[in-house]
């Protein structure tokens, strides 16, 4: 098969590891994580999903998880889109939902860091947080809430935000096996000790992954014929087709 995938680039080792030894013709675009919302993700997606009509792939695979909301409302044209059933990419880092499930129901309050999202933030500080976006984010949120809200609004919800960092005991280093030069890891360390949580170093599991490149896709993947869309499910299938009006 010839086959596209469009990827968060927080995704860029194990994608392109997987990539190079799928047995089929793959081609990949990595798209700027920037800020997670959805509201902008979505359009970016939707626009690569298009422009990939009439090159001749066979399926767009897309590595990324429901990430908010992001990807629910993504249409397949005339090639139909894979994507896993996750909630984010700290997933698609662990390999299965059942160990997603499994470290919330250990340390609900955890804070990811991972390689790929790190050091592809213009060298600051950042960390894969579920569900959430990164610390380092926080400025730009700022000035989006500014934009949007005004000054007094952004300050209350910066305040909020600023909480939301107190509930969190854990911080998690998810090694992929896949380089880096200790920097990340170091930094997970350095944040755990200046907030007083917990630090772990957990090996990631990119047999997802693998089996998103590789075509294996089986009931842990969604595959959206042409003419539907994906939709939240609402359940522990998390995402599902619908046919698109």
């Amino acid at each position: 098969m010839r086959l596209k995938c469009i990827s968060c680039e927080s995704l860029a080792r194990p994608v392109y590891y997987w990539a190079a030894q799928s047995p089929h013709i793959m081609d990949v675009v990595l798209v700027e994580r920037h800020l997670h919302r959805p509201d902008e993700i979505r359009p970016r997606l939707q626009s690569l999903i298009d422009a990939a009509e009439g090159q001749g792939y066979q399926a767009i695979t897309l590595a990324y998880g429901l990430c908010g909301g992001a990807t629910a409302g993504l249409v397949a044209r005339s090639i139909p889109l894979v994507i896993p059933r996750a909630h984010d990419c700290i997933t698609l880092y662990l390999g299965s939902r059942g160990r997603y499930q499994g470290e919330i129901d250990k340390e609900p309050g955890t804070y990811w860091y991972a390689q790929d999202y790190l050091e592809r933030n213009s060298g600051d500080t950042a960390a894969l947080a579920m569900g959430q976006g990164a610390e380092a984010d926080m400025q730009s949120l700022y000035e989006h809430y500014v934009q949007k809200y005004g000054k007094a609004k952004a300050d209350r919800l910066m305040e909020i935000m600023d909480g939301w960092l107190n509930h969190y005991k854990r911080a998690v280093y998810l090694d992929i096996g896949l380089g880096g030069d200790g920097k990340v890891e170091a930094q997970a360390r350095v944040e755990a000790d200046r907030r007083g949580w917990i630090y772990e170093r957990i090996a990631a599991d990119l047999d997802l992954v693998r089996r998103l490149l590789e075509g294996e896709w089986d009931a842990d993947f969604l595959v959206v014929p042409p003419g539907q869309k994906i939709t939240m499910s609402y359940d522990e299938d998390i995402i599902e087709a619908q046919t698109n009006p």
